[in-house]
């Protein structure tokens, strides 16, 4: 399935049903008086967070979602019925923006959440509404209230305990498949990753999601390679694993490249815990990787871990270094025990 992580599309909820003009017509009954019932409401527009969903991907050949219009009302004061629902359904973490996609209407971050983007037109009053003493065969009725419409953008941002960043072939999907069942595509050249990857990581029989972005380059703010789109999806992580890879020239430039391109982001990537860890060190001897960890040491200011995907050396270190943190983190979002002690 092709990952889409962005779409516009257009909304309508329905119009109200008219009000009937009628009157009462049966035999030996004198006098019968209106009888017109009321129109039905038009239909809600709703978004809602699914099961089992992953991307945006039906938004792309189709743009516009309507509701149903109500139903006209009829004689014998026969109310119409409501015009049916349109329920827009999306993976947990989707966003949903007004037409100028900065405005926030709504974050969807729980599955089976819900949220009314577009209210129903109002039925109009049949023409038994308005009889009265001094108008007792009114001959009018009101048509149905328009439904609202908008044109909104989704923007999904997937939730996982941890993200992956650096630069292009730093290792970030050949950690991800070593250390998970996601299949991302691995190859020698820039940009092999081309969508953001989830997994499902599992050390000393606990689990938490890691998150897999393309690359990042200088200049990505501006729009250079990929671009920094996909940090969106770092966003919601409780920590990030900035990897550096040992066959860089020069270690420090390179982590300091992908940090400019964070703060550049914003949104509060640039303050999120970090793991720092250098990848790869199956392909350096141990002098080399000895310098290159000292200068990736005086750059990021801490310890990097070293590991290697390929033999697993470090690996385990690396993830339990994760764990430390989203534990923490779950821990600090628990609502707080009420004190036994405590009685109405």
């Amino acid at each position: 399935m092709k990952f889409l992580d962005q779409a516009k599309v257009y909304i309508r909820s329905g119009d109200g049903g008219a009000g009937a003009v009628s009157f009462r017509r049966e035999k030996y009954i004198e006098f019968g008086g209106p009888d017109g019932g009321d129109g039905g409401r038009g239909g809600d527009v709703w978004v809602e967070a699914g099961e089992g969903l992953n991307t945006l991907i039906d938004y792309r050949y189709r743009q516009h979602f309507k509701a149903k219009t109500g139903m006209h009302g009829m004689g014998r004061d026969r109310t119409g019925a409501k015009g049916a629902d349109m329920t827009l359904a999306v993976p947990v973490g989707t966003q949903v923006f007004e037409e100028d996609n900065e405005t926030l209407i709504c974050d969807l971050t729980e599955e089976g959440q819900r949220f009314l983007l577009a209210k129903g037109g109002n039925g109009g009053f049949g023409n038994a509404h308005f009889k009265s003493s001094t108008n007792q065969a009114p001959r009018r009725a009101n048509p149905g209230l328009d439904g609202e419409e908008r044109t909104i953008w989704l923007r999904l941002k997937l939730i996982a305990d941890a993200g992956l960043v650096g630069l292009p072939n730093a290792g970030k999907s050949t950690l991800l498949a070593s250390v998970t069942a996601a299949k991302p595509k691995i190859a020698d050249y820039p940009f092999t990753t081309l969508h953001p990857n989830l997994g499902v990581v599992r050390i000393d029989a606990r689990e938490f999601v890691l998150a897999d972005i393309p690359g990042l380059i200088e200049g990505a703010h501006e729009g250079v390679g990929i671009g920094d789109r996909f940090l969106g999806h770092v966003e919601r992580t409780n920590v990030i694993l900035h990897l550096v890879s040992a066959v860089e020239e020069d270690p420090a430039a390179a982590y300091r490249t992908v940090r400019n391109e964070l703060e550049a982001y914003g949104h509060g990537l640039a303050e999120k815990p970090e793991i720092v860890a250098l990848s790869q060190i199956d392909t350096a001897n141990a002098k080399t990787l000895s310098d290159k960890l000292a200068a990736l040491r005086e750059e990021c200011g801490r310890e990097p871990m070293p590991f290697s995907s390929v033999s697993r050396d470090g690996l385990d270190e690396i993830l339990r270094a994760l764990m430390v943190h989203i534990e923490e983190r779950r821990a600090d979002d628990m609502p707080a025990e009420p004190d036994p002690r405590w009685t109405p």
